[in-house]
Formats: C-alpha cells, sequence, structure tokens
C-alpha cells in the first residue's frame, strides 16, 4: 500500500516538474523573442504616457500594441491593441453597437485587458522589455505559444491578441521562412454585430486561423495584419 502511494506521488511530482518546465519554456524563449522583435521595431516602440506604459507601432502605424509598466495606475488596460477605426467605419461600422469592451474615441478603436491591480516592482531599470518580463512572471497564463505559426501571443481578451514570430526567419512549424513577424489579431464576432462587411475592411484580412484550445487544433474566425519587420 505504502509502495502504492509513493509511487503515485512520484507520478504526481514528475507530471507538475514536466509542466513547470514546459511553461518556463514557453516564458522564457517568449522573453527572447520578444526582445529581438522590440530590437528590430527600433524607434516604433516607445513610452506611451497616457497609458502608463509603453507602446509597439505597426510598420504602416495603423495599429498599437500597448503593454502598462504598472498595473496599479493603468487608466483603461494593463494590455492591449489601439487601432484606426476609420477602415471598419468604411466597411459599415455603428460603433454605437459595440460592446463596452471596446472604446472609441478620436478615430481609434481601443481593445484589451485588465491583468491586475498590482503595484509593479522592478529590481533594474523599467524598460519595455522588463514591462513584457512582468507579465510573464506575474500572469504566465495570458502569454502563449500558437503552434501553427510558430509564434508567441499576449491575450488580449475576447478573442484578440499580439503576436510575434518565435524566430523571425524561420517558421519551425513548417520548415519554411517565417513571413509573419508580428501579427495583430483581432476577433470579428463584435464586428458582425456591429455592421460591418467583414470582406470590405481595408488593411486587415479576414481568415480562418487554427488556433490550439485545450490542446486541440481548433478553426476559429480571426482579423489579422501580418508584417514582415526584417524587410
Amino acid at each position: 500500500m505504502k509502495k502504492a502511494v509513493l509511487s503515485f506521488i512520484s507520478l504526481a511530482l514528475a507530471f507538475a516538474l514536466t509542466a513547470c518546465r514546459q511553461l518556463d519554456v514557453v516564458g522564457k524563449k517568449s522573453i527572447t523573442s520578444f526582445e529581438a522583435v522590440l530590437s528590430a521595431m527600433g524607434d516604433n516602440v516607445a513610452a506611451d504616457d497616457i497609458h502608463g506604459g509603453w507602446s509597439l507601432k505597426a510598420p504602416d502605424g495603423t495599429v498599437r500594441f500597448i503593454w502598462s509598466k504598472d498595473y496599479s495606475e493603468s487608466p483603461l488596460y494593463d494590455v492591449m491593441l489601439e487601432y484606426d477605426a476609420k477602415p471598419f467605419l468604411d466597411a459599415g461600422l455603428d460603433t454605437g453597437k459595440l460592446p463596452d469592451t471596446i472604446f472609441f474615441r478620436e478615430g481609434k478603436l481601443t481593445v484589451g485587458s485588465k491583468l491586475g491591480s498590482d503595484e509593479l516592482i522592478y529590481s533594474g531599470d523599467i524598460t519595455p522589455l522588463a514591462s513584457y518580463e512582468q507579465i510573464v512572471n506575474k500572469y504566465r497564463k495570458s502569454v502563449s505559444y500558437h503552434t501553427a505559426l510558430d509564434h508567441f501571443n499576449v491575450d488580449l481578451g475576447g478573442g484578440n491578441m499580439f503576436e510575434w514570430a518565435k524566430d523571425t526567419t524561420i517558421n519551425a512549424a513548417t520548415d519554411s521562412a517565417q513571413d509573419k513577424d508580428i501579427v495583430f489579431v483581432l476577433d470579428p464576432a463584435v464586428f458582425i454585430v456591429a455592421g460591418v462587411d467583414l470582406n470590405k475592411v481595408e488593411g486587415w484580412t479576414f481568415a480562418k486561423v487554427t488556433a490550439d484550445i485545450d490542446g486541440k487544433p481548433t478553426q476559429a474566425d480571426k482579423f489579422l495584419k501580418p508584417f514582415d519587420i526584417r524587410q
């Protein structure tokens, strides 16, 4: 009986350690790859005083990924996308039909998520990368790995996310050149309700994407805006 109990405990510990190692791989690898993206984006990464954090602006200037440096002072969300509303308005968007999780102001739409209300403590300088590390260390569940694209991503809630390549040179999942170094992702469901013709949104690609849900590949409708930042 004692042997059976000990065997069960050993097995449970082995599973727990394996899970922790896998989480560590996602966390650590996402940090190093995010650092490479920040470096490649140059001046497109900047402080954002309005939201109390940092922003990574798309090469075409139409959308930004924003992450907070202190969740206790975030005026809106801790992680978010802010993007031009015009393509959606031109495609029929009625802003009055948007859910209260999407904000429309001064020609921009903003969607995101509150991670917490923590006053973040830093061991060194407060930098864009250090603030991203806070997400990994404190809210690891918000960071995932997208197998089909060989990407990491930050979950912004409601099916929205920001993704970046684990390696900007090659997609290990397909063993082909990586042509989507960063991807801004929006869930189209709310726009359907708000009157948008999904095929008329200029600058965004409406597509079915294979997503990992509970460990199973699942097809999901998404708006995508990908960029090759090495060009």
